[in-house]
């Protein structure tokens, strides 16, 4: 495609619609999400409550852009929803010229990397004070092809991005169903079930590891909101100072002693077993004749073992939190019929399948839109 290009400023001229903050009028305020997401509503105050006595008001399918962090994408066409909202001089606005460019079409360029990048060449100004320089902005290129083939390109990046979010709709649906028979389940299995302590259905075991200068050990980490383990970068043994390893192997329940209280806290499976832990792991052992790891974390992860984890973890603040050992033994934890968790451990591992293939048909449906962007807009299609 021999598409011409054009300075910016031969598709957006500088706008502006200066209006008098009344005190006791209401005023939406405009705020750009970074790298390319758009503009989106920052609040919605008093003019009392506005510094300046004066602001820009903006109109549906201007383009906004915030001159403090335009280098990291910080731009966007106002949406409907904040027609006639205001922004300070922070954010310069422009009108999309209808006879050079449809305002989709500019949404949807501002959306690649190389606009990020040429917002980075129109900024100057020290580390904590680079600006966008408008005159630069404007003088910037991009590519303009006629206005059909603009309508072409937004029609066939729009259904991409409709397909992508009816592809979120449902997979919000679907992890709702899985959620909710997640918990039916649960619920049946421990409607009648009697309790005893973590320390005698999962016992807290230690297997210490004497460090040799000459060898590497892998460390293992678990992150927050129960979302499993992570490798961690090799430990060299002989930089190995102060602190400890410990040994984990399949099966065990792995908390982090300073941030289980926000749910970190998983089950270690057969890749993970011969790793490390450091002193600020503890790991759970759960007894084979009386709990599986699988159900012992569900139940710790709901409402209930979290509120119970919390208690377990004092503290006066975040980083001071500490999960206590002898306060873990003693959660109680409901223990229904070993056959009756082993139950439950099918159906969740058949839900972490469903929520992994979710996951991954997201992703390959979410990469499709950059894919279409560098496509359209790159180097060789803009040539």
């Amino acid at each position: 495609m021999n598409w011409q290009t054009v300075r910016l400023g031969e598709v957006l001229r500088p706008s502006t619609d200066r209006i008098a903050l009344l005190p006791d009028t209401s005023y939406k305020q405009v705020t750009a999400k970074l790298w390319g997401k758009g503009l989106t509503l920052r609040g919605e105050v008093a003019g009392a409550e506005i510094a300046a006595s004066h602001q820009n008001r903006v109109r549906e399918g201007q383009f906004v852009i915030s001159k403090i962090d335009a280098r990291h994408g910080a731009f966007g066409v106002v949406p409907p929803d904040l027609d006639g909202a205001v922004v300070s001089n922070d954010f310069p606005v422009f009108d999309v010229q209808p006879d050079r460019a449809l305002t989709h079409y500019v949404a949807w360029v501002s959306r690649t990397d190389w606009f990020v990048a040429l917002c980075k060449q129109a900024s100057e100004g020290s580390t904590n004070r680079v600006r966008l320089k408008e005159t630069r902005f404007l003088a910037q290129k991009i590519p303009l092809p006629p206005l059909p083939d603009q309508r072409r390109i937004v029609a066939r990046l729009d259904a991409v991005a409709a397909a992508i979010g009816a592809r979120r709709e449902r997979a919000a649906a679907a992890e709702a169903e899985i959620t909710a028979a997640l918990a039916a389940g649960f619920a049946r299995i421990t409607a009648r079930a009697p309790r005893a302590p973590m320390g005698d259905v999962a016992p807290l075991v230690r297997r210490p590891v004497t460090i040799d200068p000459d060898a590497t050990y892998p460390e293992l980490g678990a992150r927050s909101f129960g979302r499993g383990l992570f490798a961690k970068p090799d430990v060299i043994g002989a930089e190995v100072t102060w602190q400890s390893l410990y040994r984990i192997e399949a099966g065990d329940l792995i908390f982090s002693n300073i941030k289980a209280w926000e749910g970190a806290f998983a089950v270690a499976g057969a890749e993970h077993a011969g790793k490390h832990g450091s002193h600020r792991y503890l790991t759970c052992v759960p007894d084979p004749y009386r709990a599986t790891a699988g159900y012992l974390w569900y139940y710790l992860q709901s409402e209930d073992g979290m509120r119970r984890i919390n208690e377990a973890s004092p503290g006066s603040a975040d980083r001071n939190r500490t999960l206590a050992t002898k306060r873990l033994a003693a959660i109680e934890v409901p223990v229904p019929p070993l056959d009756a968790q082993r139950w439950f451990d099918t159906l969740l591992a058949k839900a972490q399948a469903a929520r992994k293939a979710q996951a991954d048909a997201a992703a390959e449906l979410a990469a499709l839109l950059p894919a279409m962007l560098n496509e359209t807009f790159g180097t060789d299609a803009c040539a």
